[in-house]
């Protein structure tokens, strides 16, 4: 199912402790991995500091672009729950110096107000 979930788009949530350890040589040594989400390849990473935008690329996914978007650089961001029909919620962050917001969608099984509430913590310190 998260094979399937993965073509669609959707992300699925990951355990912290485990991107923690996967990731530790792009953390800064007291930066902490509070949540994280994956779309087959990709991850979404909230730490207690930024947000990380993993991209892997290419077919065997070796290449791989670390984006670190600093909470302060997101001006806004838009919240889409999930409906009868449509089972997806979406995310949108509008970002300083971006024309276009960044858009990712997640599965029903994400609770989305709980990305909400992670992103309203360090944006509105």
């Amino acid at each position: 199912m998260a094979i399937f979930n993965g073509l669609l788009g959707n992300a699925s949530k990951v355990a912290p402790g485990e991107v923690q350890k996967e990731y530790a040589q792009i953390l800064t040594p007291h930066e902490t991995v509070e949540h994280a989400y994956k779309l087959i390849r990709d991850m979404l990473i909230f730490t207690d500091k930024r947000l990380i935008l993993v991209d892997k690329q290419g077919v065997t996914g070796k290449k791989t672009e670390y984006h670190s978007i600093p909470y302060k650089s997101i001006t806004h961001y838009a919240v889409e729950t999930a409906g009868h029909f449509d089972l997806d919620a979406e995310l949108c962050l509008y970002i300083s110096g971006a024309g276009l917001p960044l858009k990712k969608t997640f599965n029903k099984s994400v609770n989305i107000y709980e990305v909400q509430g992670v992103l309203s913590q360090y944006i509105l310190k």
